[in-house]
This record gives C-alpha cells, sequence and structure tokens, in this order.
C-alpha cells in the first residue's frame, strides 16, 4: 500500500516514514494507532494525531461539522487521555472518532460499562498493583516480554472478567516458558543469563581479547618474571594466560604457534589463535542457545499474541473505565426508533471542565422520554435560548455539545441520564464578536450545508447576532429556526433577540435562564437551569449595580450612576441592598 494513500501523509511525509521506519513499519503504526512510532519518526505530534485519526475514523470525523465542534472535541479527548494507563492507551483515545453505526457505539458502551465493574470489584491494594503493573509494562516499551508479564500479573491480581476476559485464554504454562525465553533473546542476540556455558565462553573471550589488545604488556611481565629460555618463557605465558581467561594450560597451549620466530611472534599468535578458536565457540553456543530460545517463543506465539492483544485492548478499556469513574460519567440511551428518534436530552447534566460544586442542569432539545425536575418538553425540535448575560447559555450549548460528541463516541455522558439521538453532522457555533461582512459569510457556509444535505444535523449555535448588525441578525435567525425544522433537524439557538422573531414554527419553542441578583462578594447570582417556554430577560442592572459598587473613586462611580439611572437606579440601589442583605 503506498503511505501516500492515507489522509495527511503527503511526499515529504511518505519520505520521512519510509527513511525512519521503512513501509511495512509504517502501515503497521498507521493501522494499529500508534502515535509514538510517528512522532519518533519525526512527525509532528499534531499532525501524527490528524493523520491516525482519518486513518481509523474518517466518515466519524465528517460528524463534526464545525471548527468549535472539533474543538469541543478535541478538549474531551485530552481530558479523557488523561486517564490512560498506559502511553499507547492514551493515542488510542486521543485518535477515537465518532461512530457512524449505533451498534458500534453500544458496543463500546458495553466494554466501558463491563471495565467498570471489574475495576470496581478491585480494593484499593488490587487497583494500585493493577496500575504498576501497566505502568511497568509501559516503562519497558510494550516489549512481547513486558506484555506477557503484565498479562500474567493481571491475571494474577483477578482482573479477568468483561473486557479483561482475554488474559485468561492464554496458556499459563505456555506464557511461563515464553517469558523465560523472551527475556534473553533481543532480536537475533541472545542475553546474558540464558546460559550458563554462554556466559563462560564470553566471559573468556572477552579476557583473551583484552590480553590481546595489551600483548606487549603481557609480554614485559613475563619476561620481568625471569623466564631462563624460550621453552620457559611458552609455559610461563601458557600459565599466565590460563589464569587470566580460566581456561587451562593445554587450551592455551593448543592454540600456540608452532614455530615462532620469537618471544613477541610468539604471544601475539597464540592470543591471536586463542581469541580466534573462543569466538568461532561462542558464535557456535549462541547459534544452539538462540534456535532453543526462539523455538520455545514459536512454540508459544499463539499465547504470547492473545497475550499482547489482551494488554494492549485492557489497557484503552481500563482508561475509558477511569475516565468515566472521575467524572461520574453515565450511559446514555442511544438513537431511538426510525419513527421517533431521539433529540438530546440531559438530566443533571454538567460541563466537563468545570468545578464540581456548579450546577447541573435538566435540558432537552427533539423528542425524548426522560423525566426530571424540572420536567424537560418533549418533541420540541427548536429551541431558542435566551436569559442573563453571563448566564450560563453558552455553558449549556457546550454542555449539550459534550454530551452529543461522546455519546456519538461510544463513550459515557456527563449527566445523571440522557438521551442521544443518532446525528449525520454536529454544527456547534460559538459566539465569534467580529463584526464584518467576511465573518458573516464564512459562518453561513460553516452552519447552513449540514442542514441542506440528507443526514440529520445537530445545530447548537450561539448568540448568532454577534457577526451582524440586530435586525438583519433577527431574520437571518429566524430563516435558521425554520430551516431546522423543515429539514427535521434538531437545534439549540442562543440569542438576546427572542423577541423580534416572529412568529416561531409550531414545532419550537423559547426558553429561558434568570439572574435573581448579586452575592455578598457581587458576583453575579444566576439559576443556571433554564426556564421553559419562558423567554429570559438580561438584567443590566445587575451588571451596573457590580459597577458601582467596585467603582475605584468618586468619578468613576458618578459615571456608572449615570448608567444606572438609565437602565433603573430604583432597580439598581435594591440589587445593591439585597447583596448587603445576603452578607
Amino acid at each position: 500500500m503506498r503511505l501516500q494513500e492515507y489522509w495527511g501523509v503527503g511526499p515529504k511525509t511518505s519520505d520521512r516514514l519510509q527513511e525512519t521506519l521503512g513501509v511495512a513499519a509504517a502501515v503497521e503504526a498507521i493501522e494499529s494507532a500508534d502515535v509514538r512510532a510517528l512522532t519518533e519518526a519525526g512527525i509532528p505530534a499534531g499532525r501524527a494525531t490528524r493523520i491516525l485519526r482519518r486513518a481509523n475514523g474518517d466518515a466519524g470525523m465528517a460528524t463534526l461539522g464545525t471548527r468549535d465542534a472539533r474543538t469541543v472535541y478535541d478538549e474531551l479527548l485530552s481530558l479523557a487521555g488523561e486517564h490512560a494507563v498506559t502511553r499507547h492507551a492514551g493515542d488510542r483515545i486521543r485518535v477515537l472518532t465518532p461512530l457512524s453505526e449505533r451498534a458500534e457505539r453500544e458496543a463500546r458502551l458495553d466494554e466501558i460499562e463491563a471495565a467498570r465493574e471489574a475495576w470496581a470489584g478491585l480494593d484499593d491494594d488490587a487497583r494500585d498493583d493493577v496500575l504498576a503493573a501497566f505502568a511497568t509494562y509501559d516503562e519497558a516499551g510494550g516489549t512481547e516480554r513486558a506484555a506477557v508479564e503484565a498479562a500474567v500479573t493481571l491475571r494474577d491480581i483477578g482482573l479477568d472478567t468483561g473486557p479483561f476476559a482475554p488474559l485468561s485464554d492464554a496458556d499459563e504454562e505456555a506464557l511461563s516458558e515464553a517469558m523465560g525465553a523472551l527475556g534473553y533473546v533481543d532480536g537475533d542476540d541472545v542475553l546474558e543469563g540464558a546460559d550458563e556455558t554462554l556466559d563462560r565462553l564470553r566471559r573468556r573471550l572477552e579476557a583473551a581479547e583484552r590480553l590481546e589488545s595489551g600483548a606487549f604488556d603481557l609480554l614485559e611481565t613475563v619476561r620481568e618474571a625471569g623466564a631462563r629460555n624460550l621453552d620457559d618463557f611458552e609455559h610461563a605465558v601458557a600459565d599466565y594466560v590460563a589464569a587470566e581467561t580460566e581456561l587451562s594450560r593445554d587450551d592455551v597451549l593448543g592454540a600456540a604457534a608452532d614455530d615462532p620466530v620469537g618471544a613477541a611472534d610468539f604471544v601475539s599468535t597464540t592470543l591471536r589463535t586463542l581469541s580466534a578458536d573462543l569466538r568461532e565457540r561462542v558464535d557456535e553456543r549462541e547459534d544452539s542457545v538462540a534456535a532453543d530460545l526462539h523455538e520455545t517463543i514459536e512454540n508459544a506465539r499463539d499465547d504470547i499474541d492473545i497475550a499482547v492483544d489482551a494488554v494492549e485492548d485492557s489497557a484503552f478499556a481500563l482508561s475509558l473505565a477511569r475516565f468515566a469513574d472521575a467524572y461520574d460519567l453515565v450511559r446514555p440511551e442511544l438513537g431511538g426508533n426510525d419513527d421517533q428518534p431521539f433529540g438530546v436530552a440531559a438530566v443533571e447534566a454538567r460541563h466537563l471542565f468545570l468545578d464540581d460544586d456548579v450546577q447541573p442542569v435538566t435540558y432537552a432539545v427533539g423528542h425524548h422520554t426522560l423525566s426530571g425536575e424540572p420536567q424537560p418538553p418533549a418533541d420540541e425540535r427548536v429551541t431558542v435560548l435566551t436569559g442573563a448575560n453571563s448566564g450560563g447559555k453558552t455553558t449549556l450549548l457546550e454542555t449539550l455539545c459534550q454530551v452529543a460528541l461522546l455519546a456519538a463516541m461510544g463513550l459515557p455522558v456527563p449527566a445523571s441520564r440522557a438521551q442521544v439521538g443518532d446525528f449525520d453532522t454536529v454544527v456547534f457555533h460559538r459566539r465569534h464578536a467580529s463584526f464584518n461582512a467576511g465573518v458573516l459569510e464564512s459562518t453561513l457556509k460553516s452552519i447552513v450545508p449540514p442542514l441542506s444535505g440528507e443526514g440529520r444535523t445537530l445545530m447548537l449555535v450561539d448568540e448568532f447576532e454577534a457577526i451582524t448588525e440586530p435586525g438583519r441578525a433577527a431574520d437571518l435567525l429566524g430563516g435558521l429556526v425554520g430551516l431546522t425544522v423543515d429539514r427535521n433537524a434538531v437545534g439549540v439557538y442562543v440569542t438576546h433577540l427572542a423577541d423580534d422573531l416572529s412568529p416561531l414554527p409550531a414545532a419550537a419553542r423559547i426558553d429561558g435562564i434568570f439572574a435573581e441578583g448579586l452575592t455578598p462578594d457581587l458576583k453575579l447570582r444566576v439559576d443556571y437551569q433554564p426556564r421553559f417556554g419562558t423567554v429570559g430577560k438580561s438584567t443590566p442592572e445587575f451588571i451596573v449595580s457590580r459597577l458601582v459598587a467596585n467603582a475605584k473613586d468618586n468619578v468613576e462611580r458618578q459615571g456608572f450612576q449615570t448608567l444606572a439611572a438609565a437602565v433603573g437606579e430604583e432597580a439598581v440601589q435594591q440589587t445593591l441592598s439585597d447583596a448587603r442583605w445576603r452578607e
């Protein structure tokens, strides 16, 4: 396969991968989502991630209809990746994409649910041992031996149900034998400790080569010992070499020069011949030991492969389970049916990037069957969300986007209960305060085409009026709401122009978020739970009240008091009075 057939792999990237990895290894790295292999080959991490996402889920990436949707997607996977138990598990998480088939999403949710159950069944010590086993495996670089060791350890701990069950599929005796053999081979090399005879021969060869490189020193040492003639000299050399190499005197004399021209020739020729003989014996023994080790490994090949795959898959499943546990995520109900597909509905939903003490929100758009307090309306395919500045409207929109994208990837969601439909495209558009025709055109080009296609779209659009003048924005927003209804899409539109939208389609409703005053420390006090079917009101008097109270001097205060008169001085004074009373 040509590397350039993969999305994002151009000629330069292809050449680099071929030079550093080779085509076969590069294809394997791409197909197995091995970010590390690509980055070590010199591909920037961000580019490597994008290549792997497209290679392993190109259809799913089309679900992300806008740049803002892709940003939320990136943030979610980065957060989930923080709970990875191995580096490769983190890589696999960061290249997850929305799944096009509901059955695939259900299967992944099944896997995560089973992993959470198995993880919950372990005590704290066992959990520590599991994490330590994966850490050891990771530090060893994910070698086959490390995988076998991890598989044996995890099975001994008792992690052998659900997605971890394959850890028990390999034969224990075969793994034990393979673990020993794998520990002593490195490619074609046999490592120290594999065979005592080989280790002894290697020590002797090392000593002989050391003597050979210092032959002149040996010559002087023996001469200084006082050998009286050549025969005495030769035997003295043999005794010295035998002592240094742990060989017998006869072994050394067997390698001695037959007809040396002098003492120096005798020493150099003898040591050279001895080293060559020992090197040959080492090579023969290493070949024999290597053959035995590789035979042991190949006899257990099926079991080793099971262990490698099981450890990798277990690390991935456990990582997602730990992510779900860390944020108390729940399994959403997916899809609905063909006649009444779900929209997006969540009870006590939470934004994943906000503090735990933030008020959870219950909200729904489109068909659902959830009950909550308050009870979210059902079957209105479009909602117009209104309310106070800094009232949490954008946060709610982002929360819905998080819920929709996590469910699309087959991951649990931040809510106590949720129902999420099948969407071909998620359009999320944040407020971008740039008042020019270019921004308006680019925005319309990004959010309208998904509504015009055949697939089902979820629209989450924030303060559309920020990119054009309010009167025309109301007209355009009304058109978008109508188009969303006509195309059988589902959408939430955040706006301050609800009063300017005339009349909404029957399948749409208006919801409102209300600010209730200021806290004693003059922060806006908001009920973040939308009130269904009610227009929320902007509350500039609360903001002006805070500015009056926090003015740095009388001149500044006087200016803000002028604004207070414009928005209602009595309301401003009442707000400040209420805040002081609460204190």
